[in-house]
């Protein structure tokens, strides 16, 4: 899920940000410390959301440099109500890959602006792969964690993963007129807002398959998933199954399906 694996950025000279520490691997480590030039130090470390491949190798560069870390507030406190209501439930799932140990020392506010030496970021809220999602703008380019990626669309896994957030956090990113994102995996996005656009297309086609299955009678996410997600390998399936019951939640929100029972990942979806 990761693809070539996490990036990890350094942002200016002398006493550098360090956005998205990676996974906890001694080589992921080595090639962060051996990337500063001489004299530069990492000063700050910045996570865009609290996924183990970004975080988990955060303890180990605090131990090493001193730096303190900077994040959104969690999840638990930044979900919409009808997420939070979901969570609440106890039986929504979801939660893949959450760091439950990563606190950070200093949380940032959506347009706060952290800055030091030569460098500067503006911490946007960009929810939608995860409540706590932030992207962090700085001139022309948008450092965009997860929430916007060039090989693959984004997961989303309710209650942290809110597909209509997702589609408000892309306008967002859409409207800063970036020049290039820079994503937690893979290339850079070279052209943001036909991206965007194409992600955002994918999501509207994903509700249309959504409801064509939908009006040949009731189905479960994993139902549809089946149905729909033909072409992909059986071992994402169950995140493919994530994604569409994120799209049946949109679509209740939207009046346009509805859940048989309780609101729930293995509940029957009708058409209204």
């Amino acid at each position: 899920m990761t693809h070539s694996g996490t990036n990890s950025y350094l942002l200016g000279t002398g006493a550098v940000a360090l956005i998205d520490p990676g996974p906890d691997d001694p080589q992921h480590l080595t090639a962060l410390l051996t990337a500063l030039e001489p004299g530069e130090h990492i000063a700050a470390i910045i996570v865009t959301h609290r996924h183990l491949d970004h975080t988990a190798l955060a303890p180990r560069l605090v131990a090493r440099t001193g730096a303190p870390t900077f994040a959104f507030a969690p999840a638990e406190v930044t979900r919409r109500p009808i997420m939070a209501a979901l969570a609440a439930l106890g039986d929504i799932g979801g939660g893949e890959g959450h760091d439950d140990a990563f606190a950070p020392d200093h949380l940032l506010r959506d347009g706060e602006v952290l800055a030091l030496g030569d460098w500067s970021v503006t911490a946007l809220h960009t929810p939608g792969h995860t409540a706590d999602h932030l992207s962090l703008h700085s001139g022309t380019w948008v450092f965009c964690g997860d929430i916007v990626m060039g090989w693959a669309s984004t997961l989303i896994s309710p209650p942290d993963g809110d597909l209509t957030r997702f589609r408000d956090s892309c306008a967002r990113l859409r409207a800063l007129n970036a020049t290039q994102l820079l994503p937690g995996h893979g290339a850079p996005i070279e052209a943001p807002q036909a991206r965007i656009d194409a992600l955002l297309a994918h999501r509207d086609q994903r509700d249309a398959q959504i409801r064509t299955q939908l009006a040949q009678g009731p189905a479960t996410a994993a139902e549809l998933a089946q149905a729909i997600y033909t072409d992909t390998p059986p071992a994402l399936i169950p995140a493919a199954t994530r994604n569409v019951l994120a799209h049946l939640i949109d679509l209740t929100e939207r009046n346009l399906a509805q859940s048989q029972s309780i609101l729930s990942p293995h509940a029957q979806f009708e058409l209204i």
